[in-house]
């Protein structure tokens, strides 16, 4: 419980799909990532070099849904 209240159903953003895009980015980077380091393959290092990239653009994806569902009230906004 946070500051008293009763848990309740759990709010995803108004930005539900970058939510959803980072988590795919994020998989899948790290499947890609985990094959290119643990299989053993020829072409193991275009796999960690392309895992790495994704998990790096899947930052810009988590960025866009933090900002995305920053709530700033009408009073502070200056006009």
């Amino acid at each position: 419980m946070l500051l008293g209240r009763l848990p309740t159903r759990c709010h995803l953003g108004r930005c539900v799909f970058f939510l959803i895009l980072a988590l795919l980015s994020d998989a899948l980077g790290l499947v890609l990532l985990l094959l290119g380091i643990f299989a053993t393959l020829n072409y193991w290092d275009f796999l960690v070099y392309t895992g790495a990239l994704i998990l790096a653009f899947s930052l810009l994806f988590w960025l866009a849904w933090y900002s995305f569902n920053i709530e700033v009230p009408l009073e502070k906004l200056d006009f």
